[in-house]
């Protein structure tokens, strides 16, 4: 029996890969277009990693006309969790990361290079591996899982430098094809596995896009192709898919790396170009040392010891791209701050470019880190969302964090059910024409906070800390006066700040902040310390936006309300 007899034995109903390739032609595009894949596993929720290279994905594609896939690759059918599919698709919609291919939910998908759940694509893989086996790149091996275990344990005993299925440890390699026959036919088990032509001691020469040129051993190891289940490994389905969905660059984490020598022979192998790899550092996090009984290990300065890890799904709740929508931090602010993480020069860029989209940003593969990952930070990140959010229109304020708070806080829904006042309140001190933005925002859980002293409901159990001005009669009678004769609810800012001047004149403080500073000791204090009592009044704060803009939302009846009541208390 010759090779090809033997791989239609395994496959018989397989066809010939050339079906396939007619079927999946060269991609029509433009020169330079990016065709990538975002292919991750139903085993659980989305990882942070993960959109930060959907993010870096989207970009390229977007910026030379190409094509971002979602490939789900379920072939690890214990691993998978039901539901995981649809939570994959939800998570990168709630980004705002749009596919042009590939699942779209459970069952469905779009594009004419599907389909995109590798467990429906068996055929296509016993069509490859039968090609393989006809060429004598790839057997069926019979060992098992007691076979496997001993043959570890005699390496282990022989100081291997290799542990695994390769060379003269490979015991059904070179099988002839007549005994291989003859136990598949009497119903043995049995594995594809992929016959490995590199040296212990030989080379190969990459190029990566991130890390450049770099020298690798070659690959030595007879993989699994095809599993016992009739399913193919991760390996041998990335290069069929890859190569079939005409994907141009595999955009993915340092911890594949060590597996390009074999994925570099396995297209050689099946005849495919292989794509461009660009293996990136994964982001990392500060963690604190820890004895066996969990008590934190400190040096010499009883200062705790830290080192640098892999943010882990199991300990991190950041790790999680949902964790962000539940801390009410836009999908803007998280891909803006992962931009910076995934590109070194982003903030420079973004600074002199304020207004541009995300995804203008000319992205660099050089400008990726290589060996050590970026630390992720999450006070940066709301720093971030702060400047992001200064951006943002009242309305679009107004409709995200309702929308939050429909879902995560009752109260703020409650506040904001007024729509037409809550669009003044959100609108104070913000619109396209302020120079300098209020950054006061970091997420939607922190709207409550910010504004809940403009609504009555809210505006209880008010400690008034009226700093310098802090004798009772003394606000008793600039309160008073205030609204007696010098409020007036038609004043415009220059008006309403004019009256202020003359009331703290008359009340013996510098009218101008400047004044007071000439002469200190002349004056008990200035216009701003008499604003500041008003501001104490009607807010119950000392730090809040523009007061005049405050009180014109509130109203003439509620700021009365509110220094009257703020009279009664002292």
């Amino acid at each position: 029996m010759n090779r090809q007899e033997l791989a239609e034995l395994i496959f018989p109903a397989a066809k010939d890969i050339s079906y396939y390739e007619e079927k999946y032609p060269e991609r029509n595009l433009p020169e330079g277009a990016v065709v990538t894949r975002f292919a991750p596993s139903p085993t659980g929720f989305v990882h942070i990693g993960a959109l930060e290279q959907c993010i870096v994905e989207t970009t390229l594609v977007k910026q030379t006309g190409g094509v971002l896939i979602l490939r789900i690759e379920d072939t690890d059918q214990k691993r998978k969790i039901e539901g995981s599919v649809q939570g994959i698709i939800d998570s990168m919609r709630d980004f705002d990361i749009v596919f042009d291919e590939g699942m779209v939910s459970e069952t469905d998908s779009v594009g004419d290079y599907g389909p995109y759940m590798q467990t429906k694509r068996r055929e296509i893989y016993e069509a490859f591996a039968k090609y393989l086996i006809a060429n004598d790149r790839a057997y069926p091996c019979f060992a098992t899982e007691g076979d496997l275990a001993a043959l570890r344990k005699k390496q282990e005993e022989a100081g291997c430098d290799n542990i695994g299925y390769y060379g003269e440890w490979a015991i059904y390699r070179d099988l002839p094809t007549d005994e291989a026959a003859e136990r598949i036919r009497n119903g043995e088990k049995y594995v594809i596995r992929f016959k490995a032509m590199g040296k212990p001691d030989g080379r190969i020469t990459h190029r990566d896009l991130v890390k450049g040129k770099v020298e690798m051993p070659q690959n030595i190891m007879d993989i699994v192709i095809i599993k016992g289940d009739g399913l193919p490994t991760y390996h041998f389905a990335h290069a069929v898919d890859d190569h079939l969905m005409r994907v141009t660059h595999v955009i993915r984490s340092n911890e594949w790396f060590p597996s390009v020598p074999l994925h570099l022979e396995l297209f050689h192998a099946l005849g495919f170009k292989p794509p461009k790899y660009c293996h990136y550092a994964p982001m990392l996090k500060n963690d604190v040392k820890t004895d066996e009984s969990g008590v934190v290990i400190t040096d010499e300065t009883g200062e705790p010891v830290t080192f640098k890890r892999k943010i882990s799904k199991r300990k991190d709740p950041e790790a999680a791209v949902g964790y962000y929508h539940k801390e009410g931090i836009p999908a803007e602010s998280v891909k803006e701050y992962l931009m910076t993480i995934a590109n070194s020069d982003f903030e420079m860029w973004r600074r002199s470019n304020p207004d541009a989209a995300l995804y203008d940003f000319p992205f660099a593969f050089k400008k990726m880190s290589t060996t050590e990952g970026a630390l992720f930070d999450m006070d940066k990140l709301i720093d971030v969302s702060k400047n992001v959010i200064a951006t943002f229109s009242a309305q679009k304020v107004y409709d995200d964090a309702y929308a939050w708070a429909k879902r995560y806080d009752g109260i703020l829904k409650g506040m904001l059910d007024d729509k037409e006042y809550s669009l003044k309140v959100l609108g104070i001190e913000r619109g396209a024409e302020i120079k300098k933005k209020r950054k006061d925002i970091g997420k939607w859980s922190d709207v409550r906070d910010y504004i809940s002293y403009m609504y009555d409901g809210q505006f209880t159990d008010v400690v008034y800390d009226y700093q310098v001005i802090s004798d009772k009669e003394t606000l008793k009678a600039l309160l008073t006066l205030y609204m007696d004769e010098y409020y007036d609810p038609e004043d415009d800012s220059v008006q309403w700040f004019d009256r202020m001047k003359d009331l703290a004149e008359r009340l013996g403080y510098a009218r101008e902040v400047k004044i007071w500073r000439k002469d200190k000791e002349s004056w008990p204090g200035h216009v701003g310390d008499v604003s500041t009592a008003i501001r104490v009044a009607v807010t119950g704060r000392r730090n809040t936006p523009d007061l005049w803009q405050i009180m014109r939302v509130m109203g003439p009846e509620r700021v009365r309300m509110r220094i009257e009541k703020a009279i009664e208390n002292l």
